[in-house]
């Protein structure tokens, strides 16, 4: 009974972690080029116990016990979401393949889906948060306005030029397994051994997928799914403290036995 105790404490556990998972895909429905979270679970380690009456040491009498279920991983799902139009020139969405890569304040790598450009007073093209992308695009201070076509060249209209000049080539990077890619905030990710090296590579080329100018990536978070699936938690963690509360009944009533 003591066992059970614990069992059912590993279950509450594990879903709590499932609905604290839901709980952020829900929260950032709206968040642009935001991956949902995925939990895994795992049954945990069993132990070999011998039937009663039966020398332990028979293998054919051994019975197996678990120890009860835990979220082992927490990933990410990046299927592409929505295209949604915005018609500023400075949103950008990646249609198809790959991570826009930008430079970290110290100077790191890091990578994104979010497409939501800016220039830096430095004159850089940079995410919404001011991190720049990589490699460096140079927007003149006199420049009009932007054009990026799909392939990711970067088109900008200045006085005394009567055709747009290139400012500069986006490039996008893709790993063999995205999953692996450990989330920090702020819609990016590193790299992790999981992830694998980082492969660079020209939009709408090979694998990769194109630039879409005006639109901006929506969360790939599906409200019905989540709300379903935050139901299906919710009533898997009551079970686990069902078997909570009934093991600790059945201690009570071996404590209360009398001769």
């Amino acid at each position: 009974m003591i066992e059970s105790l614990y069992i059912g404490a590993t279950g509450m556990h594990a879903q709590q972690l499932h609905v604290d998972a839901i709980s952020n895909n829900l929260a950032n429905v709206n968040t642009p080029g935001y991956k949902k979270n995925r939990v895994s679970f795992q049954d945990l380690m069993y132990r070999e116990l011998g039937r009663l009456g039966v020398e332990s040491a028979a293998p054919e009498a051994a019975q197996r016990f678990g120890s009860g279920v835990a979220a082992m991983q927490m990933g990410k799902l990046f299927q592409n979401g929505e295209l949604k139009k915005t018609d500023s020139p400075m949103d950008i969405a990646i249609n198809g393949k790959g991570f826009l890569e930008v430079t970290l304040r110290d100077g790191s790598s890091a990578y994104t889906r979010s497409g939501a450009l800016q220039v830096t007073p430095e004159g850089l093209l940079a995410t919404s948060d001011g991190n720049p992308l990589r490699p460096s695009i140079q927007i003149p201070s006199d420049a009009k306005d932007i054009l990026i076509d799909a392939s990711g060249r970067v088109m900008v209209s200045v006085p005394n030029e009567s055709e747009r000049i290139e400012a500069g080539q986006i490039e996008l990077v893709d790993f063999i397994n995205p999953a692996g890619l450990a989330p920090i905030g702020e819609n990016l990710y590193i790299t992790t051994e999981n992830a694998g090296e980082p492969v660079a590579g020209t939009p709408g080329v090979d694998s990769f997928g194109q630039i879409s100018q005006g639109y901006l990536e929506a969360s790939n978070v599906k409200l019905v799914e989540e709300m379903v699936g935050l139901i299906l938690a919710q009533r898997a963690y009551e079970v686990s403290a069902k078997v909570v509360q009934a093991s600790d009944e059945m201690l009570g009533i071996s404590n209360n036995l009398r001769r």
